[in-house]
């Protein structure tokens, strides 16, 4: 369980006003939209805040969870109600205006070649590695 922080004005517009939430619905079928083990999953929306609870396979698919309900355009925090086999706190990186993976990848590990790593475990919301945006939030894997 715990509260994640995303920037309300940045992310994917479901809806149509400017930085209103979705519906619960729209972003429960955003998040099923990416097929990472989000079915036995519930979503509530309050205000600019998902609640997110239920039960998912492991770590990997309640990080990827958590970053696809928060890189929506009117969500500004992600609460967790959720139970993985495995749980730990995710680590997580918002972009900041000028980071490219590879230099999220030195920051992190030391490494910027290691960017691939970031790029696959934030896949399939990530569909190219040099289409991230200022206030995305990346899911950081142990490396």
């Amino acid at each position: 369980m715990g509260i994640f922080d995303f920037v309300k004005s940045a992310g994917k517009k479901l809806g149509f006003g400017d930085d209103e939430a979705p519906t619960a619905e729209a972003l429960k079928d955003e998040i099923d939209s990416y097929k990472i083990g989000s079915e036995e999953v519930t979503v509530e929306v309050e205000g600019d805040k998902a609640i997110i609870k239920g039960n998912v396979n492991d770590q990997t698919a309640l990080e990827k969870i958590i970053i696809a309900a928060g890189n929506v355009t009117g969500i500004s925090r992600v609460e967790t109600q959720l139970a993985a086999a495995e749980e730990r706190e995710p680590v997580l990186h918002t972009v900041a205006k000028g980071d490219t993976l590879w230099k999220i990848a030195e920051t992190q590990y030391g490494n910027g070649s290691k960017y691939t790593t970031i790029f696959e475990a934030n896949k399939p919301m990530l569909s190219d590695p040099d289409k991230i945006y200022p206030g995305q939030v990346l899911r950081i894997p142990e490396a």
